[in-house]
């Protein structure tokens, strides 16, 4: 072989490598940007990224807020205090709790929800706005895109509306509402979309929530302002009449919940309180019994019975039916309420079973409706939404 044609092997083996580095390199540039693409394609845009959904339980004893692909990351009470001489809101949440009933004149500690309505709005948003803050932390490019929101079924087209907007208003794209039954049985995992009778009794602080869904939809429903509120007043009166001495709602809250019973328990109890002697004017000891709190609940604890007993007698025969081979699924605060299934189950002649972690059941319904939005967008309710005219 000469020279000349070795030269010629050499330089054709060199551009082959070099061939082969090019398509090599082109090859990792276009698997690269085709990653990317398919992630830019997955989030319809790059602003998606920084964005989430959230579900909220505004709730009038406490708010909660369920972050899609997390969970429950905010639970905190819906009280707020303010500074009245500026205006200033000094604490939100359990800081603002711990000041009921021993702040100064000029410091108003007030809860933005009354019966599940919203009562000030720009309280209302303040929550919001530090609930959301406190899920978002330092992220700054950060926001939220939709929301899901539980509230009373009663609420007229105006309050649904304040509850949106004050959503909004605290940093939320698009704000759905949902009825608070409908989350609960979402949260509950019960067969909503099934042809039976799924009822719900939700026992909050502000309202209790009664209904019987099936197929997606509430059939028969109430909403009753008797719930755990009620029942704080109702102890602070009893006690106020009985004993002659002045508690808050902090004291009557523990009173309900240490020795508070819908039913007459085996083990007797008792509760040491302090107040304010309403005779003399000074500081005051008493001991409470449980069968006092009871006796302070009852007429309050019977009319949640009986409307109950009305939504029971308002549904359809064959839902009757399968109400009284499924049951009854309590939830909220007041289902914690020692006795309060056993109860139901005694008057009702049906079984009564309270749901797991029942405080928590409504935000986590939101959050089954805003992880599934296309799926359950049928049962958000948005009655503002313009409709289509045809002419």
């Amino acid at each position: 072989m000469n020279q000349f044609a070795i030269r010629l092997l050499v330089y054709s083996h060199k551009f082959d490598i070099r061939r082969f580095r090019f398509a090599s390199g082109f090859l990792f540039v276009y698997n690269i940007a085709n990653n990317i693409a398919k992630v830019f394609y997955a989030m319809k845009s790059p602003i998606a990224f920084f964005s989430k959904n959230i579900g909220i339980d505004l709730g009038t004893a406490n708010t909660l807020i369920y972050l899609a692909g997390r969970g429950i990351i905010a639970n905190e009470p819906s009280v707020a205090a303010v500074n009245n001489k500026t205006g200033h809101v000094l604490a939100i949440g359990e800081e603002a709790k711990k000041m009921i009933g021993r702040t100064p004149a000029h410091i108003n500690v007030v809860r933005p929800l009354v019966g599940g309505v919203i009562s000030d709005f720009d309280m209302t948003q303040e929550l919001l706005r530090h609930l959301l803050k406190k899920v978002v932390g330092s992220k700054v490019f950060y926001n939220f895109k939709h929301a899901v929101i539980g509230v009373p079924s009663n609420l007229t087209e105006v309050e649904r509306k304040s509850v949106e907007d004050a959503v909004i208003g605290a940093g939320v794209s698009k704000a759905y509402v949902i009825e608070e039954p409908l989350a609960a049985a979402l949260g509950a995992r019960l067969p909503i979309d099934e042809p039976t009778a799924n009822m719900i009794v939700d026992i909050g602080g502000g309202t209790t929530e009664i209904a019987v869904i099936s197929m997606g939809g509430t059939v028969t429903a109430k909403s009753l302002k008797i719930a755990g509120d009620k029942l704080n007043d109702d102890i602070i009166r009893f006690i106020r009449d009985e004993f002659r001495l002045a508690i808050g709602e902090p004291t009557a809250e523990e009173l309900k919940i240490s020795i508070g019973s819908a039913i007459p328990m085996d083990q007797k109890m008792e509760l040491m309180i302090r107040g304010r002697d309403l005779a003399t004017g000074l500081p005051k000891e008493a001991v409470v019994k449980d069968t006092h709190v009871r006796a302070a609940i009852v007429k309050s604890l019977k009319s949640i019975v009986e409307t109950i007993k009305e939504v029971v007698e308002l549904s359809p025969p064959e839902l009757a039916g399968d109400i009284l081979r499924r049951g009854i699924y309590l939830c909220g605060g007041g289902s914690l309420l020692k006795g309060m299934d056993v109860l139901l189950a005694r008057e009702l002649g049906v079984n009564t079973t309270v749901v797991d972690d029942p405080l928590t059941c409504v935000a986590r319904g939101t959050g089954v409706a805003i992880e599934n939005l296309e799926k359950y967008k049928h049962i958000l309710d948005n009655p503002l939404r313009p409709r289509d005219i045809k002419i």
